[in-house]
This record gives C-alpha cells, sequence and structure tokens, in this order.
C-alpha cells in the first residue's frame, strides 16, 4: 500500500501531528513494506538521511501513539511495526518469524481463520500475538532439491 507525499501529509493531518520530513519518510516506509519493519529496518530502508536515528526512533513511536501504526511483534525483544490500513485494523493476525532470516512475515488470511475460537478464550485469543516459527519458504528453497 504505497502512500504519496500528499497522502502521507493528509494521513497524519487527520490525525493531528505536523508533516515533517522524517515523519512522511516514516510513514512512507511503513506504507512501502510488505512485511512489518523493525527500527532498524526502516533506519536501512531510508538510506543515507541528514536525520538523526533518535528522530526516526520517536517518529515511529509517535506514529505508533496516533494509531497510524502498530506493533504486530516483539520476538526477541525487537518491536517490529506495520501500518494500520484503518481504525479498526490492529494487525491483529498470525505473523511467521523465520529462523534463519529473521524476517518477520505476515500469514494468509485462511491461517487466521482456522485460529479463531469461539467460548471461553475467544477475546483473550482475538487479541493474542499470534507467531509462528521455523524457516520461511524463501529459506527452503535453496535446501530443497
Amino acid at each position: 500500500m504505497s502512500l504519496s507525499k500528499d497522502e502521507a501529509r493528509d494521513c497524519l493531518k487527520r490525525h493531528g501531528l505536523r508533516s515533517t520530513g522524517p515523519r512522511i519518510a516514516v510513514l512512507r516506509t511503513l506504507a512501502d513494506a510488505n512485511s512489518p519493519l523493525s527500527y532498524t529496518d526502516v533506519i536501512e530502508s531510508l538510506g543515507e538521511t541528514d536525520w538523526d536515528p533518535a528522530t526516526v526512533y520517536r517518529n515511529l513511536i509517535k506514529l505508533r501513539d496516533t494509531g497510524i501504526a502498530t506493533i504486530v511483534s516483539r520476538v526477541e525483544g525487537i518491536s517490529r511495526y506495520a501500518l494500520k490500513s484503518d481504525e479498526t485494523d490492529d494487525h491483529q493476525h498470525p505473523h511467521f518469524v523465520c529462523d534463519n532470516c529473521s524476517r518477520v512475515s505476515c500469514l494468509p488470511v485462511e491461517i487466521s481463520a482456522s485460529i479463531s475460537i469461539a467460548g471461553q478464550w475467544a477475546d483473550s485469543i482475538s487479541k493474542a500475538m499470534i507467531q509462528l516459527r521455523g524457516e520461511c519458504p524463501d529459506c527452503i528453497k535453496p535446501s530443497m532439491g
């Protein structure tokens, strides 16, 4: 879900945030990501900038605090962020953590549907951070054959 600079500015304005260069860049980086990003991933994606890394971190936190982004994984103590698609999207679906390359990936909806349950545990499960671990398809491919 790519965002233009104008769309990023509009999003920030709707959430009561100023449109600064670093904030727009961090927001657009999250929007362009195919999987949840850690702070280090965001820094690497931004490449060479004049911004202090602390500025990038503060903007990630601000986007989280205002509900634009959410933390979807805390594997090994590292927070990974994803952009919310709308106000009700808490990015509450299972993720897969690759033990080989450490990438965190969103799993398909079919897997989420198979995990949902009713009864006493329904609310707890729906709000839980579910993460499967193993080897991702990209890492398995080279070893197959």
